[in-house]
């Protein structure tokens, strides 16, 4: 007797006639990369976004510069720079209203500096130390996200939060390519398809996970596609056109806000930069691929198509350079004073109440550095003759 004969054995009835859940039409992105720049979109284009968008493309450039010259000068650990991504970091932290919450990725500093943070502040993980660097909830931009696409399934949650009490708030995650190809992805992406989260989240395909080309990370036709196998709508978009991307961002802010969920937006850019200053990009790509890409570059094409309506001139090209002279120079001073550390703060946000253990490591160290300290005084600085007494 098989299983299926046993008296009172499941049986299946046939199935109906397949038919899919939702329409797949309307969340498969374009089949080439969304653009105003240089298109009769731009005569549409708002003229004061154009201008701040652009000083803050400029800012965002000498920002990368002088970072890098940091790291050079021991003043920071790495720098991961996002010259020739500028245009999607600057789109990403404009497009959000002051109660929607800001997830990068380790990258995306200029997001985060656009968004408000102090530039000093946004560097102090880079730097080497533990802390975030700012407070959170300031700004309401969560921390630099170091390990790949572990921010994406934060940004699902708080969303999801965030409707469940009714707060009018929406989240933009910023990942990489190569964090596409990390289960957190898959998880922040299907959650917030399933509960249609206020989430938008912002792919900057710059063409390397390091040294890894998309092409041998996915065979998909474009990484936006992916956004119909978790059912929400896809976008691509090119990544080095300012306008294209706070318009597409904008659009996904908004349908997230009105209730309709998640967008997957796809970035077409390229890291013009190593991956960090640790990085000898000269080992997986020729310097003819990086020039291809500086003749696309996103503060050239916004400063000629201002040029072209009239809105900017050499005095207002030279003021806003100045500023984001002014900029870097703040910046590097402040870098180069010395943080004053207390080696006890290691104990101070570990736990909410500290465990026997915490406790036990901290009295240790107090013991080793007051020790160190006696040590370095010398013996005429404890009582005797010519002593103090402590």
């Amino acid at each position: 007797m098989t299983v299926m004969e046993q008296r009172g054995a499941y049986r299946p009835t046939p199935p109906p006639a397949w038919q899919p859940r939702t329409d797949p039409a309307p969340l498969l992105p374009d089949a080439e990369p969304y653009r105003v720049l240089g298109t009769g979109r731009a005569d549409a284009a708002d003229p004061e976004l154009l201008c701040r968008l652009y000083a803050e493309l400029v800012k965002g450039r000498r920002y990368n510069a002088q970072a890098t010259a940091l790291t050079k000068q021991g003043r920071l650990a790495v720098y991961p720079s996002s010259t020739g991504q500028e245009a999607c970091e600057v789109a990403a932290a404009l497009v959000l209203e002051e109660q929607d919450w800001l997830f990068p990725s380790y990258r995306d500093t200029l997001a985060v500096v656009a968004r408000g943070v102090d530039p000093v502040e946004t560097l102090t993980l880079l730097r080497g130390d533990r802390h975030t660097g700012y407070d959170p909830r300031e700004h309401r931009v969560a921390p630099l996200s170091t390990p790949l696409a572990t921010q994406l399934p934060h940004a699902v949650g708080l969303a999801h939060a965030a409707r469940l009490k009714g707060d009018d708030v929406v989240a933009l995650a910023m990942v990489g390519d190569g964090g596409t190809s990390e289960g957190d992805f898959h998880e922040a992406l299907n959650f917030a398809a399933v509960w249609r989260a206020p989430v938008v989240f912002l792919v900057q395909n710059n063409g390397f996970a390091i040294s890894v080309p998309l092409a041998k990370q996915t065979a998909a036709p474009s990484l936006a596609h992916k956004a119909v196998g978790y059912g929400m709508p896809g976008r691509l978009v090119d990544g080095n056109d300012a306008a294209a991307v706070h318009e597409v961002l904008a659009d996904a802010v908004r349908h997230a806000r009105a209730g309709g969920g998640p967008t997957l937006v796809e970035a077409i850019t390229y890291r013009v930069e190593a991956h960090t200053n640790a990085d000898d990009a000269t080992r997986y790509r020729g310097d003819a691929e990086v020039e291809t890409w500086k003749g696309h570059d996103p503060v050239a094409l916004l400063e000629q198509e201002l040029t072209r309506r009239g809105l900017l001139d050499d005095d207002r090209i030279a003021a806003v350079r100045q500023d984001a002279e002014t900029m870097a120079a703040d910046l590097r001073a402040r870098m180069n004073q010395d943080p004053v550390l207390d080696p006890m703060d290691l104990f101070a946000h570990v736990y909410a109440e500290p465990t026997s253990q915490l406790l036990e490591q901290r009295e240790q160290l107090r013991a080793e550095l007051a020790a160190e300290a006696e040590s370095e005084a010398g013996p005429g600085a404890g009582s005797g003759p010519g002593g103090t007494q402590r």
